[in-house]
C-alpha cells in the first residue's frame, strides 16, 4: 500500500492516505473484522477474496428494498487504493454482485453498483466495498 501522509481536517491533524482516506488501523476496521470472522454477520456469500452481506431492513442506511455490500478481504481503504495487482479482487467483487443480484431477483429490472471515495463522497467505512441497490426504480440520487 502507498505511504500515509499527514493532512489537515478542520481543527485536527489526521493521517491520510495519498488518495485522501483517513488511516484506519486494520484492527479497528469493521469490515476487516467481518472479513476475518471476528465480527459476526449473516453472510450472503464468501470466498477467499470477498465477503457479501445484506444491509438489514431496520438499518437507517439501507437505501432500497435490495441493498447489500460486497467487501474485499484485503484491507484497501477505497477504490483510490486499487492498483493493477488488485484486478482479481475487483473482478470477483463485480462477479459476486452479478450473481447475488440475480438471486435477489433484480438482475432483469436493473440495479445500481456504487462506491464512495473520501469524505466528500460520503465514505464512512474506509475499506473497499461496493453497494448493490435495487428492487425499485432508482432516481439519480438513489
Amino acid at each position: 500500500m502507498e505511504s500515509w501522509v499527514v493532512g489537515y481536517d478542520g481543527d485536527s491533524d489526521v493521517e491520510r492516505h495519498a488518495g485522501g482516506e483517513p488511516q484506519v488501523a486494520m484492527s479497528d476496521c469493521l469490515f476487516c473484522g467481518i472479513a476475518g470472522g471476528t465480527v459476526p454477520i449473516d453472510k450472503m456469500y464468501e470466498d477467499d477474496l470477498v465477503v457479501a452481506f445484506d444491509i438489514p431492513r431496520e438499518y437507517p442506511w439501507r437505501q432500497a428494498p435490495v441493498h447489500f455490500l460486497v467487501i474485499s478481504r484485503e484491507h484497501l481503504p477505497s477504490a483510490a487504493a486499487i492498483r493493477d495487482e488488485h484486478g482479481l479482487i475487483v473482478a470477483r467483487m463485480f462477479a459476486t454482485i452479478s450473481r447475488l443480484a440475480k438471486d435477489a431477483g433484480v438482475a432483469g429490472s436493473g440495479y445500481r453498483v456504487a462506491t464512495n471515495v473520501g469524505d466528500d463522497a460520503g465514505q464512512t467505512e474506509y475499506h473497499l466495498h461496493l453497494h448493490c441497490l435495487g428492487g425499485r426504480k432508482l432516481g439519480p440520487k438513489g
